[in-house]
């Protein structure tokens, strides 16, 4: 529907010899449903092309609309927006498109097979997933579910730093663990302030000891490092894939940053930058907020032309002592993932990472030469309350809420629905006993109460009239489809894939739940108007057509809701426990 409306617009502008692709004409529903079903904004973004006013363009446009069989109005408003009606026929045809189409009727082919690069989590691999990372992981495997429904080849990568100062201490945290279930004492100071206490740290030490014993006892840490960095690695990754697979997800591919280093990708990209004279010897302002009187010393270093590519400064990538800044390995890695294709990317990070957005997005522009591009996406905290009595938690110590922690708590299905609830830009509240409760007032129970409820309704169908196929739904007559409860259901069973298509363009995740929200919130209007009005009742025993025509509608409600929960990474439960 919204396709022919586009391809009805278009054929208009082709009528001024402006020819684009249907994908950049605006069809969207009114915030205020007054004004009508359907307002498309056409006129206005291409009458400069067309070479008349926007007020002539949309006159030409509401006459070819009027011509629509589906379309019933299309008023002009202001200075050239169009307000469109469509027949009730329009609504009921939907049922029959999501029928025929099921789990694809939110398909699209906007990335046209295009590779696609989704990095998150990421995380130091030096302690367990807390409850950043789960927001951070559920966040970004619905984006990437997200690009996958409207074309794209996605990879879900993880970018593993496992080199640098954190690391040894890692290594020196176990070492110490390691010596201490041998029997040996351990001072009171020898763990620092850079050090790993959790109990983690223990299961590695122990799983140390079942490799090698006590052949490490009293080696000098140069002849141990090297293998317990690796040691601890490995366990800590393994352990990280555990708790990513307790929420669903796996990752395609695991970068490490030691790799890229032995590869000398680092060198690599100085030598693309250095050949486009974006790289040059210089001194960096003052940074902000460091006055004339605080420790400050200018000292000349190798810097990338980031302000070239749209960045605020310049950025370092070599120290005047010689040594590699961290953002030289953001853009090996970077070249790395160009190397593989990856013409677009997505990176989820923590809000701490603000400063990257710029320098990140100039660091792809340069080494691509322009031809590719990346969209960064910061998510803020969650809090953690129990009956909104809010829980402490701190990090170094190991006493802090896991990912596996949550899950554990409150299940899969519940973790990922909540991690996504709310803007990546907002903090979310995360109270356990509200998020379990069987409560209407618990969003994803109100979801899923309404698939279960259309689930009964088609047992007790099948009672009385036995099994009933897909294609009896899709040749039923629909007419019996009229009231405004129902035309309000279908209406928004009509925009699921706008939704998914503008949700994925936006990497705004949250608009799925909420618009789920909406699909339950009229079914369950619904199925309380059928209490009162028993013509709006889904099973009458005495019509048959007109219940399948009823069952038809709910049928076409529970593949979107299907729909949506896959996205999400959420299992539809077709009776509630």
């Amino acid at each position: 529907m919204f396709q022919s409306i586009r391809e009805c617009v278009l054929g208009t502008l082709k009528q001024y010899s402006v020819d684009i692709r249907t994908d950049l004409i605006t069809v969207e529903p009114p915030k205020d449903q007054s004004f009508g079903d359907i307002y498309t904004n056409a006129a206005m973004l291409f009458a400069k092309k067309a070479g008349v006013s926007p007020r002539e363009l949309a006159e030409a446009i509401c006459k070819n609309l009027l011509e629509c069989q589906f379309v019933s109005d299309a008023v002009i408003a202001g200075p050239g927006f169009i307000n469109i009606r469509l027949r009730d026929s329009a609504w009921q045809n939907v049922v029959n498109n999501v029928l025929m189409k099921k789990e694809k009727y939110s398909d699209a082919d906007i990335g046209a097979g295009a590779l696609m690069n989704v990095e998150f989590v990421s995380a130091n691999p030096t302690g367990p997933l807390h409850t950043g990372h789960a927001r951070n992981a559920v966040f970004g495997s619905v984006v990437a579910n997200l690009f996958e429904k409207i074309g794209y080849k996605v990879a879900r990568e993880f970018y593993v730093n496992d080199q640098g100062n954190q690391i040894k201490a890692l290594a020196r945290s176990v070492y110490l663990r390691y010596q201490e279930l041998l029997g040996r004492k351990i001072q009171d100071d020898a763990f620092g302030a850079d050090m790993y206490c959790g109990g983690y740290v223990k299961d590695i030490a122990q799983k140390l000891i079942d490799a090698y014993e006590a052949e490490l006892l009293d080696k000098d840490e140069s002849e141990w490092m090297d293998l317990l960095r690796k040691f601890s690695i490995d366990q800590m990754l393994d352990n990280i894939k555990d708790d990513l697979e307790s929420i669903g997800i796996s990752m395609e591919q695991y970068t490490s940053e030691e790799a890229l280093c032995k590869k000398k990708l680092v060198d690599e990209a100085l030598d693309i930058l250095i050949r486009h004279g974006d790289i040059y010897e210089g001194v960096l302002p003052r940074p902000k907020g460091i006055g004339d009187d605080d420790e400050w010393e200018e000292r000349p270093q190798t810097l990338f032309r980031a302000t070239k590519y749209g960045d605020d400064v310049d950025r370092a990538i070599k120290k005047s002592d010689g040594t590699w800044t961290y953002f030289a390995g953001d853009l090996a890695y970077h070249l790395d993932k160009i190397r593989r294709g990856y013409s677009r990317m997505v990176a989820v990070l923590g809000a701490d990472h603000n400063g990257y957005l710029k320098r990140l997005k100039a660091a792809v522009r340069a080494l691509s030469n322009d031809s590719a591009d990346i969209e960064i996406r910061l998510y803020q905290l969650v809090n953690f309350l129990e009956n909104s009595i809010p829980i402490k938690m701190s990090k170094r110590s190991g006493n802090f809420i896991t990912l596996k922690d949550v899950v554990e708590r409150v299940g899969k299905d519940v973790t990922r629905y909540m991690m996504i609830s709310r803007h990546h830009d907002v903090m979310i509240d995360f109270d356990f006993a509200k998020a379990i409760a069987h409560s209407m007032d618990n969003p994803l129970f109100y979801i899923q109460y309404a698939y279960a409820r259309i689930c009964s309704v088609f047992k007790h169908y099948e009672s009385i009239f036995g099994e009933i196929n897909n294609q009896a739904l899709i040749d039923c007559d629909k007419s019996c489809l009229f009231d405004v409860a129902e035309i309000s259901l279908m209406k928004a069973l009509a925009f699921w894939p706008e939704q998914v298509k503008t949700t994925a363009i936006a990497i705004e995740p949250h608009r799925i739940p909420n618009y789920l929200q909406n699909i339950a919130y009229l079914f369950h209007a619904l199925w309380n108007k059928g209490k009162a009005n028993t013509v709006l009742r889904f099973i009458d025993k005495d019509d048959k057509n007109c219940t399948i025509s009823k069952l038809s509608l709910l049928q076409a409600t529970r593949f979107v809701i299907e729909d949506g929960l896959k996205i999400m990474g959420i299992v539809p439960m077709s009776e509630m426990i």
